[in-house]
Order: structure tokens, then sequence, then C-alpha cells
């Protein structure tokens, strides 16, 4: 699976596919510098799509109930939203499953401060 395209097609419900193309939009749109490209990947286990400003700041994993968006350095987030979790020492996610509640403007917020991070 060489493409984004194609991850989308296989590894993505039909059902969230809007949250990962929105998604994509805003970055095009917004946030042109950042890189998109596939990262690892196995025979036991798919590579998934990343964002790199500097370093990787954000991967995007499906799951069987919607898409996580990882923030690499999550944890030192300003989370206004209070929609950001986990419990890892580093990065916290951000999991949608409903494209009605996707808004470019949450996204936007947090992509800022992990490319400010990142710039640090």
């Amino acid at each position: 699976m060489n493409t984004i395209n194609q991850f989308m097609k296989d590894k993505i419900k039909e059902e969230y596919q809007p949250i990962f193309t929105k998604f994509r939009s805003l970055i095009k749109v917004k946030f042109p510098t950042l890189k998109e490209e596939m990262r690892g990947g196995t025979e036991k286990y798919y590579g998934v799509p990343v964002y790199r400003h500097n370093r990787i700041i954000i991967s995007v994993s499906p799951t069987l109930k919607g898409i996580t968006f990882s923030f690499t350095d999550g944890k030192q987030f300003e989370d206004k939203y209070k929609l950001l979790e986990g419990v890892g020492k580093k990065s916290l996610n951000l999991r949608l499953s409903d494209p009605k509640d996707y808004k470019d403007d949450i996204l936007e917020y947090y992509i800022l401060q992990a490319m400010e991070l990142d710039e640090k």
C-alpha cells in the first residue's frame, strides 16, 4: 500500500472516510508546509499516515469506531476543548467517530500547538 489514498480506501471504514478527507483538506489549505507521508508497516501491522513539520507531529490511525489523531507532544498542549485523551508520557489523542463532530477550527487549534512545539 503505497499511497495515502489507497490506505484510506483499504483501511478506513467508509463511514469514517469523510473525517480523514476533511482533515487532509485542512492540512493542504492551512498547513501546506506539513509533509504527508506513510510511516511504518510490516507484514503484521500496516503503516499509518503521518504529518511532519520538522519531526512527525501527528499520526492518524483508523479504528473500528472512528479515526484517532495522535499528537506527538499532546501532553504539553493547552486543551481548551477538553477533547484530548491518553495516558502516555508525551502524546495525546483526539478520537472522532461521527463526521458531524469534525471541526476544522478544533483541529487547527491542536495543529498550531503541535507545530509551535516542534519548532522549539
